[in-house]
């Protein structure tokens, strides 16, 4: 179900009104938010200081403007319309001063939500004493997906909703195999919510019938804490 990809893109589909987006920096994950929102449509103009990089994403059509400014400086910013967009993404990352300082600017320039990507634990305070709406800290992210793949196997995917909740697709554990929904009373052994059932990626039948009967090898998208979810599928 590709639910991992929801965890940034939740915050920017949630707060976004005009559908227009302003990406700061066109490194890797800059470019990637930049080619995603692009392709879903939206209107989205893209920022550097480096012209190499504006030039490469004017030539492969990651977004629908590619500006080279300095955006440490509030005036070009302004004279770029910046300030003009509701939803700012802060993709610099690597250079702590311009991350923050871009992320000053954006906040005092009336910018209604702005998104800045961490590089550190001290990068994620900073960021949110300047007033970054939402900070997000890929490679954490992505070690902790990694760590979990590899001690929760049937675990396929997963959505956050919060640190300690989430939603994820997993297989259906082989002791509720031929178990209807209900005689699995999961809500009441694992305080688990089951949203989805399918025998596949293709199908899923949302919100399944208390007499769905589990088969080996099925899948389930399921709702609880971590630590409930951990417990279903270890």
């Amino acid at each position: 179900m590709n639910l991992g990809s929801l965890n940034f893109f939740r915050s920017l589909q949630d707060s976004n009104t005009k559908q227009q987006f302003v990406v700061v920096g066109l490194g890797r994950f800059g470019r990637a938010v930049c080619s995603t929102l692009h392709e879903l449509r939206y209107e989205v103009l893209a920022i550097d200081r480096d012209e190499k990089l504006v030039d490469r994403a004017i030539a492969d059509r990651v977004a629908d403007h590619a500006v080279r400014l300095d955006s440490t400086e509030p005036s070009a910013l302004k004279e770029a319309g910046v300030f003009e967009f509701d939803i700012a993404i802060v993709a610099i990352g690597n250079y702590l001063a311009e991350s923050i300082i871009t992320t000053l600017n954006l906040k005092e320039g009336g910018i209604d939500h702005v998104i800045a990507k961490a590089s550190s634990a001290t990068h994620v305070k900073l960021l949110k004493k300047v007033g970054a709406d939402r900070v997000v800290f890929p490679e954490r992210e992505m070690g902790c997906e990694l760590a979990r793949s590899l001690t929760r196997p049937r675990i396929l995917d997963r959505f956050e909703l919060d640190p300690e909740h989430s939603i994820v697709e997993t297989i259906v554990p082989q002791r509720l195999a031929g178990k209807t929904l209900a005689e699995s009373d999961i809500r009441k052994q694992y305080r688990i919510s089951v949203l989805a059932v399918g025998e596949d990626e293709s199908k899923f039948d949302i919100n399944p019938d208390p007499n769905h009967r589990f088969k080996a090898g099925e899948l389930m998208v399921i709702l609880g804490a971590n630590a409930d979810i951990d417990r279903i599928t270890s």
